[in-house]
Order: C-alpha cells, then structure tokens, then sequence
C-alpha cells in the first residue's frame, strides 16, 4: 500500500469508530466502506518485471486512449501514448525504462477530464525526461477531473530501474509516454495495460 493513502485510510476509519460508538450504524457503515475503498484504491502489488533492454513498458495501470504522432506528416516523428486511469486502477507509477531522470518540470493547470486530448496541453501535470544508453523517453503524470495531487519520489539525477516505483496521482488521471521514432509502438487504442508489466515498445 502506498504511505500517501494511509490519512485517506485513517481517518474514515476513526469517524466510523466513533459513529458505531455514538449508534449511528447506518453512517458507521458508510465510513468503513469509505475506508475499504481507499485502501483498496491506494494499493500497491507486486510485479513481475519483465527483462530485456530493448522494451519499454507501461508506466501505469489503465486504459490506452490514444496512440498518435507528435508531428502529423512526418515520416520520423515521436509518438504519443496516453494511458487513462480510472478509479479503480492501481494508480503507482512505474518507470517505462532504465536511465538516468535528466530534467524534471511541474506545471501547475486546469482539471480537465483526462481523456480530453487538451488534458495533455493544459492540465497540472509533472513531466520527466529519461535517459538511458540508447534511447530518451518523455514521461508525463497527468491530473484529471478527479486527481488534485501528483507525488513523484525521484529527482533530477537519479537513477531509476525499468519498471521501479517512482510516484503516484491521487485519484482519475492520466500517464502520456513520448516515445522517439525508434522505438515501435506494440499496443493499440483501446487496450488495458499494467504497469511494468505490459510492454508498450520495443526499439527497433
């Protein structure tokens, strides 16, 4: 389980204590349901990562919504890969390769849904840059309608392995990967991925 979500935990839990103690049943459920859902919500499993040098895996559990060329026209252009979360995904974020976080930028935003295409553009957001020997990929956390907190565990300057832990989005949110022409494309539109697990390219 993910240390961010023990308050969301905790705290319906006290109240739901305190309800069944005072014989409010009916709002004592409530809570304690309420805290079941955030445990459930801020869960955090185990992975089997896969091996190999030359893949770049799903940096986040959730749906794919949108595969398309940065530059339309261009024979060499880098390709985007959005990734929505719902609710009820597993909502760490893993990194897609191994390397070096070279540059780091928050951007402060608007909420808008993250399936929105804009959402990318105009949203809050905190993207990465990862290097490894061979290839850089763009990682961006993305907050949705729902999510109002990105937590990122790395800095610029460390070192992260494929498929590590490197933070989280509070609630419905979104994960965009910018990937170089050299890597090709293994998913489609449509497709449910998890994180570290699912393989969304391979270099090429």
């Amino acid at each position: 389980m993910a240390r961010e979500g023990i308050p969301y935990i905790v705290a319906p839990l006290l109240l739901a204590l305190l309800a069944f103690a005072l014989g409010y049943w009916p709002m004592g459920l409530l809570l304690l349901a309420l805290s079941g859902f955030m445990a459930f919500f801020f869960r955090d499993p185990e992975r089997e990562i896969p091996r190999d040098e030359n893949i770049i895996v799903a940096p986040a559990d959730g749906r794919v919504t949108r595969i398309s060329p940065i530059s339309p026209g261009e024979e060499e252009s880098s390709m985007v890969v959005s990734i929505f979360l719902s609710p009820l995904d597993v909502h760490i974020n893993r990194a897609p390769i191994s390397g070096t976080i070279t540059d780091m930028s928050y951007k402060e935003g608007r909420f808008l849904m993250a399936t929105n295409e804009k959402a990318s553009l105009v949203n809050e957001q905190n993207i990465l840059t990862i290097q490894s020997e061979s290839l850089t990929i763009v990682c961006k956390q993305i907050a949705g309608i729902l999510a109002r907190r990105i937590v990122c565990w790395k800095h610029v300057g460390d070192r992260v392995e494929l498929g590590e832990r490197f933070g989280l989005i509070k609630f419905s949110s979104r994960t965009d990967l910018i990937l170089p022409p050299s890597v090709r494309v293994e998913v489609r539109e449509g497709m449910r991925v998890r994180g570290g697990i699912t393989i969304i390219g391979r270099v090429v």
